[in-house]
């Protein structure tokens, strides 16, 4: 691309709220805005960064904040931009209200102030940082964290075949029986019945129309890809290497582009994968908002 270069990166480890603590997110933060510096060209003056170890009320990850910067973000964008948006930090999901989940239940980002102003939403995130973004505009995502499969609602997930997955039933069917069985431990039977049903479903066909009805209203002209850690059925967690707190996908991939810096899209979700295979069960994902061809070589 050869417009202006932005970048966003948030990391917080919840210095605030001990009992939710993580470790390795602020350095994801800082890691990561010197990676795209150094590799991709982005410049200093061009960059903001939240993290919740800052004396800074303006660069603290609270909601409001969070918010403010992922519309500054994206405020003037234009073809030939490239944008880039890193969240280290706690997933999670909320039932979802709109009918575009396959398996009923949004994706969400949990700001420093979470416990007093809520969550991030998928659909607020994909509001803010896709729906307006013009054709030919590129925006690179990396969500660190946990359920974050579909984290900015992108309609199109590739497989390592390099196809898209037409449908998730079997991760999606796999989600609704862990869920049940949360619920068995509160003693919430209609919680099970629920989980259950949610299971036949899948199997019924409401799972292919939540994923048709998301293609439509989702997608976008602008090249938005998004790298994330693992399913949105699936938990992530810290990491460390040489006795230092990171978080997987961040770790895995700058390992990756630094051992290879030219890769498809394709080699480097494998790359990403096999850095993580031994070490971590989850499945780090790659979405994206239109059809796109996984063989030519990543940029961002």
């Amino acid at each position: 691309c050869t417009g202006k270069k932005k970048g966003l990166f948030i990391g917080i480890n919840y210095l605030r709220t001990p009992k939710a603590a993580l470790q390795g997110c602020i350095n994801d933060a800082n890691d990561m805005k010197n990676f795209v510096i150094r590799k991709f060209g982005y410049k200093e003056e061009d960059i903001v960064i939240l993290t919740d170890d800052t004396r800074d009320s303006r660069k603290y990850p609270s909601k409001a904040n969070i918010i403010r910067a992922l519309l500054w973000l994206v405020r003037d964008a234009s073809a030939n931009d490239s944008l880039f948006f890193h969240f280290s930090g706690h997933g999670g999901f909320v039932k979802d209200k709109d009918g575009d989940e396959r398996d009923g239940y949004d994706e969400a980002i949990y700001p420093a102030d979470y416990k007093d102003q809520g969550v991030i939403i998928d659909d607020h995130l994909h509001s803010i940082l896709v729906k307006n973004l013009p054709a030919g505009c590129r925006l690179t995502a990396i969500f660190d964290s946990c359920h974050s499969g579909t984290a900015l609602d992108l309609p199109y997930v590739y497989s390592t075949g390099g196809t898209i997955e037409e449908t998730r039933a079997v991760a999606d069917a796999a989600s609704s029986i862990r869920r049940a069985a949360r619920a068995t431990t509160k003693f919430d039977f209609g919680g099970v019945v629920r989980g259950l049903n949610t299971v036949m479903k899948n199997a019924t066909g409401s799972n292919r129309r939540a994923g048709e009805y998301a293609k439509r209203i989702k997608s976008s002209p602008a090249d938005v890809i998004s790298w994330t850690l693992c399913r949105d059925h699936e938990r992530g967690a810290d990491t460390k290497v040489e006795g230092r707190a990171t978080g997987a996908m961040s770790y895995a991939f700058m390992s990756a582009l630094d051992s290879k810096p030219k890769q498809t899209y394709h080699e480097l979700l494998m790359s990403i994968r096999g850095i993580l295979e031994n070490k971590l069960p989850q499945k780090p994902q790659l979405s994206s908002s239109h059809p796109m061809d996984i063989n030519i070589v990543f940029i961002a």
